[in-house]
């Protein structure tokens, strides 16, 4: 690790945020004299974040626990556009009203993270259509525009790659990269931002923007990007066979969301512990050193505490004990996510209606393999009718996958 004197610097250098820094030194200097404003931008396509976005918002909250500003830039105008990182087709277009919806449903998440306020170091949330939205064509063209080469954009990984597959990519996306740079220049004179912070697939996103304003402005800002964060099977984390793990608790139960983070591989406890909680770092190299079957009691401590940062300490605890209720009793659990079938359902449905499988033909795979019981009792027949009378019915997928079904 790099010998960093400012707070900042060192807090994200040890617990593993730091893949590419601008310029290290100058930054870590800024950091030890003044307060630094830094921001991270968020696109509005859907009413809720995943866990894919939380290294993000972990940033911004390492940023303010090391006395520094946070900055959340809602892409109410790139949304419209799309970014074509990583990507191999355009963005579905929504109608603003849609972009608004999601923006006030985000906001909720950003909430059990950071302080919001007007203090030099409260965060504040920001809006980049509020810029973005009344650009006229030809003038922007003519003022930022002619600071882009086109030769240098075809470089930058998010159009290579999208060409290397023969993937179509529309000129609407292609502008993304200037809008975002744009974004730095604009936050630079309005609220005083010095520092962009993301991913690394962001890292020419953010060079463009650190050049565009030095050209313009004279201004130097800086830029910080994060390994990319995957699982011990080199998979990228967060992606699961049900699909994206949601942040909103309407959208992804805390139970559901504590049993994501217990089933973390062994080798990955110490990273995600680093990367997503607030344990001491003397505290998490304990944990991670465990022997044998007792990691697992990082895992709990792992899982409880990423809960407890996002759906808060009681929410936590009381998937923890249902997991305990659930595993070590076989109980049921009070805190199991629950659906209701009505009339009736097939068990197939139900496992599909849970997102335990992303589909009835998964789950009639599974149902054949053996890995579905009903009250802890194996399930043979895809179409069996489930019907709750008295008492709810407990449907488990595995050892780890477990749900109330009520009528």
């Amino acid at each position: 690790m790099t010998a960093y004197n400012s707070s900042l610097m060192r807090l994200l250098d040890e617990r593993g945020y730091i893949h590419q820094v601008t310029d290290a030194a100058a930054l870590d200097a800024l950091a030890g004299r003044q307060v630094v404003p830094g921001y991270i931008g968020f696109d509005a396509t859907a009413p809720s974040l995943h866990v894919g976005n939380l290294v993000s918002i972990m940033l911004l909250r390492r940023l303010q626990q090391a006395g520094h500003k946070p900055i959340v830039v809602m892409g109410g105008g790139t949304t419209k556009v799309g970014d074509p990182s990583g990507k191999d087709e355009g963005r579905k277009l929504l109608s603003d009203e849609t972009i608004g919806a999601n923006i006030a449903s985000i906001r909720r998440c950003f909430e059990r993270f950071l302080s919001f306020g007007a203090g030099p170091t409260d965060a504040i949330m920001v809006n980049n259509d509020d810029w973005l939205g009344g650009l006229e064509y030809i003038p922007f063209l003519r003022d930022i525009g002619r600071h882009f080469t086109i030769n240098r954009m075809l470089t930058f990984d998010s159009v290579r790659l999208r060409l290397e597959r023969e993937q179509p990519l529309t000129f609407l996306e292609f502008n993304y990269m200037i809008l975002q740079a744009y974004d730095f220049l604009e936050l630079s004179r309005r609220v005083g931002c010095r520092l962009q912070l993301g991913g690394s697939d962001q890292w020419g996103n953010i060079v463009n923007g650190i050049e565009l304003t030095r050209r313009i402005d004279g201004t130097e800002l800086y830029g910080v990007t994060t390994p990319l964060i995957t699982n011990a099977d080199g998979a990228k984390m967060g992606k699961t066979a049900q699909g994206a793990v949601w942040l909103n608790p309407d959208l992804l139960s805390p139970y559901d969301y504590w049993q994501f983070w217990r089933n973390t591989a062994d080798a990955d406890v110490g990273k995600f512990l680093r990367l997503f909680t607030d344990v001491p770092l003397d505290d998490i190299a304990r944990l991670e050193r465990l022997p044998g079957a007792e990691i697992n009691d990082a895992k709990i401590v792992l899982a409880t505490e990423a809960t407890a940062l996002l759906h808060g300490r009681e929410a936590a605890l009381a998937a923890e004990q249902t997991a305990r209720e659930t595993f070590a009793k076989g109980g049921a659990g009070e805190d199991l996510p629950t659906l209701s079938v009505g009339e009736g359902m097939s068990v197939a449905h139900a496992l599909t209606a849970l997102g335990f499988t992303p589909s009835n033909k998964e789950a009639k795979r599974k149902i054949a393999e053996g890995a579905v019981r009903l009250d802890d009792l194996p399930v043979s027949d895809p179409g069996l009718l489930l019907t709750p009378a008295g008492e709810p019915l407990k449907l488990s997928l595995g050892k780890k996958r477990h749900a109330l079904l009520v009528r």
